[in-house]
């Protein structure tokens, strides 16, 4: 049975097609776990590239419950935040990253470029170094640290489970850390679609600048098929190559996990599993 999961704060979230497993290690040491049913897919959803976008809502919503359990594990009881108050957040934090991510480098390339091959080729240059240069800033703090050593433990442990070995500290400590069918690697992937898509874009400037708003559903879509074959077939050499950016990409956005983080990760995913 496939398995993913994601990095929450001081712990991991394991997931299946059934449910999901948040383990989270408190400040006494000790390791709290929650299980809850994932939302539910309908199964006419289930459709080529139609799947991708309705799953990744679905996956993004039960990400939001995990994040929001494992922030208040680590709060007192008159610190403990909502489920409003996270997506609240996360709104906030989509808005900035539609004008980081799509407005900068849009109208930085149209500085220098305002039409043709040279300006999305711009668009896309400044969009991916924008992106690496954000990742690579917030990965000095302290509390991303942290997040990607848990990172690190996720991708580890799950690793082991596909190798089929049983889930101890000492098997999952050998696998790497970096893994194709992780959420950077299909964020790059993404990120190298926008240029070939938003290239079919024509029109005026603000045409152009709502359709690359319009099209992030699409390439999302499509992204998300390409990521579940990457990780189906990533011995193939085209599919290595298609990849090869993600898994460099994850030097950053994951570290080298403790003992104990491991075991946070091994908690959540037998949590899943049983």
């Amino acid at each position: 049975m496939e398995v993913g999961g994601q990095a929450v704060i001081e712990g991991v979230m394991m997931r299946n097609k059934e449910k999901f497993a948040v383990a989270v290690r408190l400040k006494n040491g000790e390791i709290n776990i929650k299980t809850e049913k994932n939302t539910y897919f309908p199964k006419f959803f289930n459709i080529f590239f139609i799947r991708g976008i309705v799953g990744l809502s679905y996956t993004m919503y039960d990400g939001i419950r995990a994040l929001t359990w494992s922030s208040n594990q680590q709060l007192e009881t008159e610190e403990k935040l909502s489920q409003w108050e996270i997506i609240s957040t996360i709104g906030i934090s989509l808005i900035f990253s539609i004008l980081f991510f799509v407005a900068l480098p849009f109208f930085s390339a149209r500085y220098f470029h305002s039409d043709g091959l040279w300006f999305n080729v711009l668009d896309g240059f400044f969009r991916i170094a924008l992106f690496i240069g954000y990742l690579a800033l917030i990965a000095k703090m302290k509390e991303v640290k942290t997040l990607f050593e848990y990172h690190g433990a996720e991708h580890k442990t799950i690793y082991c489970y596909e190798n089929k070995e049983p889930l101890t500290i000492e098997n999952v400590k050998k696998y790497t850390r970096f893994h194709p069918r992780c959420g950077t690697s299909f964020i790059f992937i993404v990120l190298l679609l926008s240029i070939i898509i938003f290239s079919f874009i024509d029109g005026s400037l603000w045409i152009k600048f709502a359709g690359r708003i319009l099209a992030l559903p699409l390439i999302a879509g499509i992204g998300y098929e390409l990521i579940k074959l990457s990780g189906k077939y990533q011995r193939n050499f085209l599919v290595k190559i298609l990849i090869a950016p993600g898994l460099w990409l994850q030097r950053i956005t994951t570290r080298e996990p403790s003992d104990k983080q491991l075991e946070v990760g091994i908690k959540a995913l037998k949590a899943v599993l049983e």
